[in-house]
């Protein structure tokens, strides 16, 4: 499953059944409306607006996201800029838990667990603040005065060229509206047309959940504001939102804080959007410039010339792939009808959509030279939303990059390549002050600031996030077989191994090297007295990521040419990791004792990383492996939170059964 957090968040209907959404071939009455457009099955297609956020339409030009109601009556357009986020430059970095650190490895290896995790709670735990939220820019509402009421609604998202269009009639009038988030313009346009002259009359206005003021000048909307603080970081990104309708025919008028449309023929409402972001350690971008300049630009070129060159844009990127599992009549049904009787329907051509708006997504929220997918990817309608909507990089963010290269959209690796790039530099700070190691490390946070301490918790002590961030990377090679990306990689890849080659402990049962302290993400196993604990010494998942670490640094180093010695040192730390076990319930062991349990039904299935989506395990080589693996998941279970039943989607997969990883 791809990008199943962001698709889990804009569509409400992906929660309860997880497919993702459709489209249909237009009906009949509708034919007329949408002549000027090609007909496709890549769309999801509607018969009433959105009602709540999760409902309706995302768009994007990787840098500018918005959501898109497709109200008749009262247009709510939600925006978003990606580097909107709470607070500024910071490290969460804990140097004292540097002193602590030698007595929780003492207590560690001397079975002493409990006692380790209450050390680390109390002085190994994050510092300052756990990471900051993304943000919602706020809100273009567009209240409209018709006369009557609204018939023959529709509204879609065409997938191929990431336009959302509704249309409604009132009385005798066609009205019609086209919304796209430009990426060669680098605004959002919104085009409202109707079948009659000087029929187009509303109120233009900008909202906001942040400290802002707004203004008017010139017939432009001008809405300035600053990120919030949060957790004692002081909001320190000033934004910009700039809103410049063009009026054919009818009358523009102003109040201070609102634009009044009288009578047009058409509109189009161009918004720019723009912060005072640099990069993660400079917010001094003059933003009100960079706000105007976007406006400026877009506002040289005709709607129909921008709307071409968005649709060449994005075509450059969605039809590289194209995928035919077969038609039935179900694509005469609306997107919200056909998955929710997706189950007891043949409808195969939903599935194809669903791996096409997994790519749309993908290509919508994460463009060479920008930030990358967050959780909800580019969209967010809160100033705290879920998990704040940053990185979590024990699964999610790696999950959101898995379909790129596999997909034929190798370019989006690029913002991923870059922050991994800033977090090899902020990652240094928590290496050395917190564990006295050369190289850089991250744990399963990160943010805009590029953080790299422990967040949440000292239950959350997971050295790891790099470490499968990398991998990612990797894989990119991996499929282009760029050098030149590579020789970029390589100094990566080697600062992470350095903090492991430090950072590895000798375990004192069978003189393994592991990692210590960690944990396995999220998940907990019971001592002997029945107490819940995170905390331990040589996860299988830190055994797995560590030794494809060390095995693609090598790798890497043969095909460069660039330091031997090095690789040597890896070769020798790398065959003293703990190898893979299985437990006496038959399962792949989650950590270094066999503390697993059959009706353990955890939503992570962190030790099953060897499996998928690395090739450790495998039913040729690792036959004995492979069926542990498969016992683990079949303990798990099918049924779990979106992410997860996605990952074991591609789980049961490469457990050879395609079958069961169609039911979930």
């Amino acid at each position: 499953m791809i990008l199943e957090m962001i698709q889990k968040n804009i569509l409400k209907y992906i929660m309860s059944d997880k497919i993702v959404l459709n489209v249909i071939l237009i009906c009949l009455n509708m034919a007329m409306i949408v002549s000027g457009r090609a007909q496709t099955l890549n769309k999801l297609w509607y018969r009433e607006p959105a009602h709540e956020w999760v409902e309706a339409l995302p768009i994007g030009n990787g840098r500018l996201g918005a959501v898109v109601f497709g109200d008749p009556d009262s247009e709510n357009i939600q925006l978003n800029e990606y580097t909107l986020w709470a607070g500024g430059p910071n490290n969460n970095v804990n140097p004292e838990a540097r002193q602590v650190l030698g007595r929780i490895r003492q207590l560690i290896f001397s079975g002493q667990y409990l006692a380790a995790q209450k050390l680390v709670n109390e002085k190994a735990g994050p510092r300052g603040n756990s990471g900051m939220p993304y943000q919602s820019a706020g809100n273009l509402l567009i209240r409209f005065s018709h006369h009557g009421a609204p018939t023959d609604y529709y509204r879609e998202l065409n997938l191929e060229d990431a336009v959302v269009m509704d249309t409604f009639r009132i009385g005798t009038t066609n009205f019609h509206e086209t919304v796209f988030s430009s990426f060669p313009d680098q605004v959002i346009i919104v085009h409202l047309t109707a079948s009659r002259p000087r029929s187009i009359t509303c109120t233009l206005l900008l909202k906001s959940l942040l400290r802002h003021t707004v203004k008017t000048a010139g017939g432009t909307l001008e809405l300035d504001g600053i990120s919030g603080d949060h957790e004692g970081q002081k909001g320190r990104v000033k934004y910009t939102t700039l809103i410049k309708p063009i009026l054919s025919g009818g009358k523009l008028q102003a109040d201070d804080s609102s634009l009044h449309i009288q009578s047009a023929d058409s509109v189009t409402i161009y918004v720019s959007i723009a912060t005072s972001f640099k990069n993660y350690h400079d917010v001094s971008a003059d933003n009100i410039f960079r706000a105007g300049n976007y406006l400026h630009k877009a506002l040289r070129k005709s709607y129909k010339s921008a709307l071409r060159d968005q649709e060449i844009t994005f075509k450059k990127y969605f039809d590289r792939v194209s995928l035919d599992l077969g038609i039935t009549d179900s694509i005469h049904n609306p997107t919200n009808i056909r998955i929710a009787e997706f189950h007891n329907d043949n409808d195969p051509q939903l599935a194809a959509l669903y791996f096409q708006f997994g790519r749309y997504l993908l290509i919508s929220c994460s463009r060479p030279g920008g930030q990358p997918a967050t959780l909800q990817g580019i969209w967010n309608n809160m100033i705290d939303p879920p998990w704040d909507s940053k990185y979590t990089v024990n699964i999610n963010t790696e999950m959101n990059y898995w379909p790129a290269d596999k997909t034929n959209l190798s370019e989006t690796i690029d913002p991923l390549m870059q922050m991994v790039k800033d977090l090899s530099v902020t990652g240094q700070q928590s290496a050395r002050e917190r564990y006295g190691a050369r190289g850089w490390v991250l744990h399963h946070n990160t943010d805009l600031w590029r953080i790299t301490g422990v967040v949440d918790g000292g239950y959350y002590l997971w050295p790891e996030g790099g470490t499968w961030l990398c991998e990612n990377l990797w894989e990119h090679y991996l499929y282009t077989g760029d050098k030149t990306f590579l020789r970029q990689l390589y100094p990566v890849l080697k600062g992470a191994c350095e903090f492991f080659v430090d950072e590895l402990q000798v375990e004192p049962t069978h003189q393994w090297l592991v990692v210590c302290p960690t944990m396995s993400p999220e998940h907990s196993y019971t001592d002997k007295d029945g107490v819940s604990i995170d905390i331990t010494d040589g996860a299988t998942m830190d055994n797995q990521l560590v030794f494809d670490l060390f095995s693609h640094t090598m790798q890497a180093e043969k095909i460069l040419g660039v330091d031997k010695l090095f690789s040597d040192t890896l070769s020798m730390k790398r065959d003293s990791l703990p190898p893979m076990q299985i437990g006496r319930y038959g399962q792949l062991q989650e950590w270094l004792q066999d503390w697993d349990k059959p009706d353990d039904h955890h939503r992570h299935v962190s030790h099953l990383y060897g499996l998928f989506p690395s090739n450790q395990i495998s039913p040729y080589r690792t036959s004995a492996l492979f069926e542990a693996a498969r016992n683990s998941l079949i303990y798990r279970g099918d049924v779990s939170t979106g992410w997860s039943m996605a990952w074991k989607i591609n789980l049961w997969a490469h457990l050879l059964d395609g079958n069961h990883a169609y039911r979930l």
